[in-house]
């Protein structure tokens, strides 16, 4: 239970720590490697709560995907430090602004959840079942597709809606750029493709 314990504090304070320098680190391809370590450390959390699978899910599509694409995009883009700096600078007071709202509401909202805890708390309606009875993926699998199906259909409608917008969004039709017609090179015929020239002799091309 004490190493348990022990496991969870390291693993919290590498989450919190590697957060922080997510934020605010000046180099993107630093900030993108601390929200790796945030991954990972979030995945041990995971772990010990019993929740294997999602711990595996965390790291294999956010750190094997997710992670990876940020850090090649952030990379190819090659950001201006210098430039990201100054409008960091402009929009400081309405970033603080923004994130002094945020923080008062969290205070208020877990300063009340925990002023408003019950004495005697009662057994739950569905209690966890035993990992002996059934696994962690079942029970998941389970609540995702019996009891929340429609909220999870409607979530991936959803995002494919936002994918599809942000396609149709970026989407530039730059005129004068040639493309190619594969049906119209087949069907190209040889007196079309071929044109004979007679040049005169000491006139060149």
């Amino acid at each position: 239970m004490a190493i348990a314990a022990l496991s969870f504090y390291v693993f919290a304070f590498i989450t919190l720590f590697a957060a922080v320098n997510v934020i605010f680190t000046r180099n993107p391809v630093h900030s993108v490697l601390f929200l790796i370590l945030a991954f990972f450390s979030s995945a041990g959390l995971f772990v010990l709560i019993g929740a294997e699978f999602l711990a595996m899910v965390l790291v294999i599509v956010y750190v094997g995907a997710v992670a990876v694409l940020f850090l090649f995009v952030v990379m190819m883009l090659d950001v201006d430090v210098a430039a990201r700096g100054k409008g960091l600078a402009r929009h400081a007071s309405v970033g603080a602004l923004v994130g002094g709202l945020l923080l008062v509401e969290l205070v208020l909202f877990v300063g009340g959840r925990f002023s408003s805890l019950p004495t005697n708390v009662a057994a739950p309606s569905q209690p966890i079942p035993d990992m002996a009875v059934r696994s962690n993926t079942q029970a998941l699998g389970d609540v995702l597709y019996t009891d929340y199906i429609v909220l999870f259909q409607t979530a991936g409608l959803i995002l494919l809606v936002a994918m599809v917008g942000a396609i149709v969004l970026t989407l530039r039709k730059r005129p004068g750029v040639k493309r190619q017609d594969v049906r119209k090179q087949t069907l190209r015929r040889i007196d079309e493709a071929v044109e004979l020239k007679k040049v005169e002799p000491g006139a060149g091309l």
